[in-house]
């Protein structure tokens, strides 16, 4: 996770800025997000399926990663998931704001990017579970797993035969771990 100049910035600064989608805002301070294009790939996998599923559902928006939430204590921090959810009820008269989204969303989504410290994501997730993130997914394409945090605490690794499941956040919504990442080494392409 690079970070970029001294210089201090306000959520406004990062919404006029023309590559502001590639920043996240923490302390003031920009921060550089480094999906990779195989992380990209790995997040797309997951939009897909949670996108099918909530065109059956119509129970909120789903975004994708240049999505921006101001729902911190902090109101110098702006967090963009790789893919996030929330229940429209939830949204300003049910719609997305033109701006960064003021309410937590109620599911989180991280792919382990390439050079972020398994650390940083970490801190993401805690920022996330503070402000009200009801399910936060962590992927990582190194441990072919999914790490599901939850708001009352409970923690579950899954592995590439698991399941993942939406919960009480994407009701019904299920899909194989495995089926998130490339093929293993050795496994033919279906």
């Amino acid at each position: 996770m690079a970070i970029a100049a001294a210089r201090l910035y306000t959520p406004d600064d990062l919404l006029a800025m023309p590559d502001g989608d590639r920043y996240e805002l923490v302390n003031g301070r920009l921060v550089e997000r480094e999906m990779g294009s195989e992380a990209s790939w790995v997040g797309g996998n997951l939009f897909g399926p949670v996108f099918i599923w909530n065109t059956k559902a119509k129970c909120g928006r789903l975004l994708p990663a240049d999505a921006s939430y101001q729902c911190f204590e902090e109101p110098s921090r702006v967090r963009r998931p790789d893919l996030s959810f929330v229940l429209t009820e939830r949204l300003p008269a049910g719609a997305v704001p033109r701006g960064h989204i003021r309410v937590p969303p109620d599911l989180a989504v991280e792919v382990v990017p390439p050079n972020d410290l398994y650390s940083e994501v970490r801190v993401k997730v805690e920022e996330y579970l503070r402000a009200g993130v009801r399910l936060v997914w962590i992927v990582d394409r190194d441990t072919r797993s999914v790490e599901v945090f939850r708001a009352d605490g409970r923690l579950s690794l899954l592995r590439d035969a698991d399941e993942l499941s939406g919960e009480d956040v994407l009701p019904e919504f299920r899909c194989r771990v495995g089926d998130l990442f490339p093929p293993a080494a050795g496994a033919a392409e279906v």
